[in-house]
């Protein structure tokens, strides 16, 4: 056993000591290179995070067009129920844009004076 031992020791002395290569950093640049394409494409992509708050800020836009259209439309509403059974709303309808008079009412108009 001490003879294996010797020639293996002998042998590494007669070869030249073979130089270590640096290691190559492709793999990891690559890695970094992939990672860093995912993370601009997940802030800045077509699904990204930039285009997910736009959309967030649209879609609370038009919540609140909605609620202020749903608020006229209650109002369009009631309107449209005073008209058809509230005599008093017709009557007031007639009078302010129609121009319409009751029997025995007389118009004076006054020329001359400035609104």
């Amino acid at each position: 056993m001490g003879r294996v031992t010797e020639a293996a020791g002998y042998e590494s002395e007669l070869r030249p000591p073979v130089p270590r290569r640096a290691p190559k950093r492709f793999w990891s640049h690559a890695m970094l290179f992939a990672a860093s394409a995912l993370l601009v494409n997940g802030l800045i992509g077509e699904r990204g995070l930039v285009e997910t708050v736009r959309a967030r800020r649209a879609r609370a836009a038009a919540a609140l067009d909605l609620a202020r259209l749903r608020q006229q439309n209650a109002r369009l509403r009631e309107r449209v129920r005073q008209l058809s059974t509230d005599p008093s709303a017709i009557e007031a309808v007639a009078r302010g844009e129609l121009g319409l008079l009751r029997t025995g009412e007389i118009v004076i108009t006054v020329h001359g004076l400035h609104k």
